[in-house]
């Protein structure tokens, strides 16, 4: 009987090669979809890749500013003073404590007006007497009976006795003291049923209506400072407002032991929650500069992160600044911007389309 020869290789790799088959088949399979739909995706531009950002946008340029040297200030009031007492007495009324708000001419402290109204009593009645006889003496004097120096003399005294009664009364008014402006009080120097003569201080108050900055600045500066005539002062928590100053007054002399001048600066009469005591930043103008200037509304603050969109060909990145002082409804860019570069003026719009980019990336 004839056997049929098969060889070796044949009966163990024909089982293998039809495996491998079918596993080359299916890859090559894979592979030719994977590159037509790289093709196809090639092709095809994703979304908005080609498009411009719609977003408002400005070009920075240098922009002109003015030149400035900041000095610290101390806040002072205005009117600010102690009353102290004109007549003698003891004290019988003090209504208002140390921060207790006073209106203007309301009664600070009373004292007692026994002598007084008892010389008021008399010098109203010398007032009188001397009146009667001046009128007496006039009337001889119209029928020549006395002489004109007669009728001088008790025109004289009548005028001196009337003197007398206003000063009188004047004692009288000490005993009520007034207050001369609204403010609050901030000192007592005396208590009820004290005694007090002329001179002794009663009461100290301070009015927050009128308030102004007092500097010290070096002789080096007083020139620059008064030709320009004019500061700002920075407030806020951040001194990140500023406020103009209504006027400058740099004084005629300067201090013989510090050689310094001192300069005084008026705020406006608002409240800008400074108050006496305080110590601001005081701006002063010393000439112009070309500064690097962007809109405060178009910045993105976080924490102590300060940053702005840049806006460049179909990119919106955002970008960290170092920022300086602010001019108005504008802030100095010190580093991270230049010339020539756009920036988005909403950063919120520039956000949400920086947010779509993404999204678009990871879908791909």
């Amino acid at each position: 009987m004839k056997m049929r020869k098969t060889t070796k290789p044949d009966r163990i790799f024909r089982p293998l090669r039809t495996v491998r088959y079918w596993r080359i088949l299916a890859a090559g399979i894979l592979l030719c979809t994977a590159v037509a739909c790289e093709k196809e995706t090639a092709t095809q531009p994703a979304p908005d890749a080609a498009a411009a950002p719609d977003l408002q946008r400005v070009t920075i340029a240098l922009k002109t500013a003015r030149r400035e040297q900041a000095w610290d200030g101390v806040i002072e009031a205005v009117n600010e003073g102690t009353m102290s007492a004109q007549t003698s007495g003891r004290v019988l009324e003090l209504p208002f404590d140390v921060n207790d708000f006073v209106t203007e001419g309301a009664l600070i402290v009373r004292l007692t007006d026994i002598e007084q109204q008892a010389a008021l009593r008399q010098a109203q009645a010398a007032a009188d007497e001397a009146d009667a006889q001046y009128k007496r003496i006039d009337q001889l004097y119209a029928k020549k009976v006395v002489s004109k120096a007669s009728l001088d003399q008790a025109r004289t005294r009548r005028e001196s006795t009337i003197a007398a009664l206003h000063t009188a009364q004047q004692q009288v008014d000490y005993t009520m003291v007034k207050a001369p402006y609204s403010g609050y009080v901030t000192r007592r120097f005396v208590r009820i049923g004290e005694e007090v003569q002329p001179g002794n201080p009663l009461i100290t108050g301070i009015s927050l209506d009128q308030l102004r900055v007092a500097v010290e600045i070096p002789q080096s500066a007083a020139d620059a400072i008064r030709t320009f005539n004019a500061a700002d002062i920075l407030v806020g928590p951040e001194s990140e407002k500023r406020v103009t100053a209504t006027g400058v007054t740099v004084f005629p002399y300067a201090d013989p032991q510090t050689h310094s001048f001192t300069v005084r600066v008026a705020l406006p009469e608002e409240n800008f929650g400074l108050y006496p005591g305080m110590t601001v930043k005081v701006l002063f103008e010393i000439g112009n500069a070309e500064r690097l200037l962007v809109p405060i509304h178009a910045l993105v603050s976080r924490s102590e992160f300060s940053g702005i969109y840049v806006v460049r060909d179909k990119t919106v990145s955002l970008r960290q600044l170092r920022l300086g002082h602010r001019y108005g409804d504008e802030v100095e860019v010190l580093a991270g911007l230049e010339v020539g570069e756009s920036i988005a003026t909403d950063p919120a719009a520039a956000a949400r389309f920086v947010a779509a980019r993404h999204e678009q990336g990871a879908d791909r």
